[in-house]
């Protein structure tokens, strides 16, 4: 009941309502069948959302790429070890953002166009920072919202220092070689029905990769494997996405 009311309301209403919703949640769900590697809750399942079954956590809300990529941070990346870096996260969630505050090895700053949670106002194809800026950059299913896209990734890679990285997710259309665009399907029924979502602009095919490296990036395509234990343990899905890791090559000096 509470999820149904939340979808009806303003935006910023419904920032108010996270940390109520995700509370009441986690209280009545309470189990030890499956646990969140984000927030740590254990729960008799994840719930369901978005069509399909445990997916989200009762309590931070977060879902099965959420935790996925959190685990992968965690075993495959420097960022919860010294020295302190400097970390950007895009549209960020509210319980992501809320755990990287609390990390004393990253110097956390989030921003998004419009969203409330985030810390500031950001236009990512224009960003307002200075060159090589961050040693690390969180932006996961955001650039198939943004019209200009490679100006998107051009700044990003701008802001990145040499030598850091970045984890630059989309959802990707593995049967499409090429990307696909048509700027004539403007309506949100039209997007859905085409995009998938009504806040999508395009679908990114097989050529995701070669956009990246058109800028600069070195790119890593990681299938992140777990055991199927863990695939168990933490709701997580075999068709899972990828995990793209977007290096800024130490040689480049601006």
């Amino acid at each position: 009941m509470l999820a149904t009311v939340a979808r009806m309301m303003p935006d910023v209403a419904k920032e108010r309502l996270i940390p109520v919703y995700s509370l009441v949640s986690s209280v009545v769900n309470t189990g030890d069948s499956v646990q969140c590697p984000i927030c740590w809750g254990r729960f008799r399942r994840f719930l369901p959302a978005r069509g399909r079954d445990n997916v989200q956590c009762p309590r931070c809300l977060t879902s099965e790429r959420h935790r996925l990529l959190m685990l992968f941070l965690r075993r495959h990346t420097d960022l919860f070890s010294k020295p302190r870096k400097r970390m950007l996260h895009v549209a960020p969630e509210w319980y992501l953002q809320k755990y990287f505050q609390q990390i004393d090895t990253i110097e956390y700053l989030s921003g998004d166009i419009q969203s409330p949670r985030a810390m500031m106002r950001i236009d990512i194809t224009a960003l307002q920072f200075p060159d090589a800026s961050f040693e690390v950059i969180l932006c996961s299913h955001v650039l198939e919202h943004v019209s200009d896209d490679r100006a998107a990734m051009r700044e990003l890679f701008r802001i990145l220092k040499p030598g850091g990285w970045g984890i630059l997710d989309v959802p990707i259309d593995w049967s499409r070689e090429e990307s696909f665009e048509d700027w004539t399907i403007t309506t949100p029924a039209e997007r859905t029905k085409v995009f998938g979502q009504a806040d999508h602009v395009r679908i990114y095919g097989r050529n995701y990769p070669d956009l990246l490296r058109d800028v600069g990036f070195d790119v890593e395509i990681d299938q992140y494997e777990v055991t199927p234990e863990e695939m168990a343990r933490f709701g997580l899905k075999p068709s899972i996405d990828h995990i793209w890791m977007c290096r800024k090559p130490t040689s480049v000096t601006s």
